[in-house]
């Protein structure tokens, strides 16, 4: 079977090759394969991508799409349709996006499944969510000392709203997962603690989680309504999506409860910009929220192969240090040059009287930020920096995750 090598996993291909494409049996052994190559890589992600040279077999790992196999475009079909029975969809609806989920499995965690039509035949990409043993404690992030220090004190607090911002593969929900693990454990069962999540992507024991249902009437802010009257002391919103969910939540934060959520921004003060740009007044603002945690994930350096440069070198990409490493590849890394990701994170308190100040004066994201560094923040561009000054990770990786904006002077 005409299976390229040349463009991903060695072993995949080599597994793949050989099996009998002519065979009744073909699309269920490659997605098996396919399936447990993924998980045991570690992949978040799989995504199985038709195009005009055949079916295109990626992994993301570490955040980064990496090519894998491509397998024969008249295979193509079968693939798909075999996801999709695993899944519970609709397998002669090839013409609509459908979502579903492959059931959990012993050792193995559910996974997301969702198909789009495209010019080329069905897109299929598979989430694989964490199983509920390898969940993070939250030492086990990877957060700086002092941002830890001040999240555990922030989740010692008994109402108010933390929020945690970032885009999507930030390390959000792990972190979220682990914040409602600490607190699990810290309450020893005599707090209730609940969630509504879309989806639920792992059991937390010790918390009452449920999942929307759109087609039901469960939406994540009549839900949240609703969990106001199961008495809990601890709510844990999925995300903040919408003004209504947004106004829920402060009103749950400020009648006694502490309310955890995820909101897409790029920033912290970015995150209060967005909530005002919600309709949430400025006093809400300044009394509901405890604080704002804007979080990245970026890949580490293999300690194998990475190589030192110095300040003038063109792979310093602009950044005022006075050297960096940066990654080569190797066989340990699979030939990327990183190994597992690090977190680097900004926390923005707004109690403290600068940042208070410039909400209530409905100032814009840049003064709330600038008031936030002036109180003591370090942001996001610092710790990045710290990353690479340190040798953990690279001037490369972080301008693909930070962007191509230039750092402040200060930082």
């Amino acid at each position: 079977m005409p299976i390229s090598s040349h463009r991903g996993s060695y072993e995949l291909n080599l597994a793949l090759a050989g099996l009998d494409p002519a065979s009744p049996q073909f699309a269920t052994e490659a997605v098996a394969l396919l399936l447990s190559t993924a998980r045991s890589v570690g992949a978040s992600d799989l995504h199985v991508q038709p195009t005009a040279e055949g079916l295109d077999i990626r992994h993301r790992m570490d955040g980064v799409l990496q090519p894998m196999a491509l397998l024969p475009s008249k295979v193509a079909p079968n693939i798909v349709a075999r996801l999709k029975v695993l899944a519970h969809l609709l397998t002669y609806r090839t013409d609509v996006p459908q979502e579903g989920r492959i059931p959990s499995q012993p050792g193995q965690a559910e996974c997301r499944v969702s198909t789009f039509p495209t010019l080329l035949g069905e897109r299929v990409v598979v989430r694989f969510f964490a199983e509920p043993g390898r969940l993070l404690d939250l030492d086990q992030l990877g957060l700086h000392d002092d941002l830890l220090e001040s999240l555990q004190f922030a989740l010692v607090e008994t109402s108010g709203l933390i929020v945690l911002s970032g885009p999507a593969g930030s390390g959000k929900t792990t972190t979220l997962y682990a914040c409602l693990r600490a607190l699990a454990n810290s309450s020893a069962g005599h707090r209730c603690l609940v969630s509504l999540e879309d989806p639920i992507e792992a059991a937390v024991e010790g918390v009452v989680q449920a999942q929307v249902n759109p087609t039901a009437g469960l939406t994540l802010e009549s839900g949240l309504r609703s969990l106001l009257r199961q008495d809990p002391e601890v709510i844990a919103v999925g995300e903040i999506r919408d003004p209504s969910t947004a106004e829920m939540a402060f009103q749950a934060a400020l009648t006694g409860h502490l309310v955890l959520t995820t909101l897409h921004a790029g920033s912290a003060s970015g995150a209060i910009g967005r909530l005002a740009e919600m309709g949430i007044e400025p006093y809400l603002l300044r009394s509901g929220l405890r604080a704002v945690l804007a979080l990245r994930l970026v890949r580490r350096l293999c300690h194998v192969c990475s190589r030192s440069i110095h300040a003038d070198d063109p792979e310093m990409l602009g950044l005022p240090l006075a050297s960096a490493r940066v990654a080569l590849g190797c066989d340990a890394c699979r030939g990327t040059g990183y190994q597992g990701r690090i977190p680097i994170a900004e926390l923005l308190l707004p109690g403290q009287s600068a940042v208070a100040r410039a909400v209530l004066d409905r100032a814009d994201v840049d003064r709330i930020e600038a008031a936030a560094v002036s109180s003591g923040m370090v942001r996001l561009w610092n710790r990045a920096s710290m990353a690479v000054a340190s040798g953990m990770t690279s001037p490369a990786e972080v301008r693909r995750v930070l962007g191509l904006q230039t750092p402040n002077e200060n930082d």
